[in-house]
């Protein structure tokens, strides 16, 4: 069963939302105020509002996707195409302006999560192929080995490819059950090897000062 999380402070709409999909196989969560949103809540998708009581939901998307790539559908009464490109631009999956219809709500969170769920998983272009699910990987037609570490690290990389992750929000991912132990070199060796395995010091850019991002040309 597929988990939606819904931020929206219009607390009739929230459930006129759970309402109108609940046949579809889906649980819920439903918060009001970003604050109230848990930091570790595990979704498979979040509809997001931006005028919220606390905050906005733009800076809240913002800091979102320095640590997950969980869809995120924007579901807003500003209608102005600025604030669309300002969404979409952030890492939003998609963005429906209010009034809306269910219909249409429904079958977008279907395509996002279905999309999702192969997108997460392999990953080719002309040099690359890799499948997360069968940990196989090859650079330039040429297989190679990757420790989990290393296979955490390019995952994050490649979900987020074409954005900067800093390096707080990697260390807190890669090793997830004890970032408070690992400092920062840890972090630049795991880089160096992955760059080296995979030839690929032209995709693993440095952010000084920042972090790392997989681009490519």
């Amino acid at each position: 069963m597929k988990h939606i999380t819904i931020i929206e402070d219009d607390r009739a709409l929230s459930s006129g939302i759970v309402l109108a999909l609940k046949h579809d196989d889906y649980s819920f969560s439903q918060y009001y105020k970003l604050c109230d949103f848990p930091a570790e809540e595990k979704t498979d998708l979040i509809i997001l509002d931006i005028n919220l009581p606390d905050g906005n939901g733009f800076d809240f998307l913002r800091s979102f996707r320095q640590r997950s790539d969980v869809p995120v559908i924007i579901l807003t009464a500003n209608d102005l195409e600025t604030d669309e490109v300002t969404g979409l631009e952030l890492g939003a999956d998609d963005y429906i302006t209010k009034p809306f219809s269910l219909m249409v709500l429904r079958a977008r969170i279907a395509r996002i999560l279905k999309q999702g769920t192969a997108a997460k998983s392999v990953y080719s272009d002309s040099r690359y192929s890799f499948d997360f699910e069968r940990m196989e990987f090859s650079a330039d037609g040429v297989a190679v080995e990757l420790s989990k570490t290393e296979q955490k690290l390019l995952k994050l990389l490649i979900r987020h490819k074409g954005q900067t992750l800093t390096r707080e929000a990697l260390v807190e991912q890669v090793w997830s059950d004890g970032a408070e132990y690992v400092n920062e070199s840890a972090l630049s060796v795991t880089v160096n090897r992955l760059r080296n395995k995979l030839n690929a010091a032209d995709c693993i850019q440095t952010v000084y000062g920042i972090g790392y991002a997989w681009r490519t040309k």
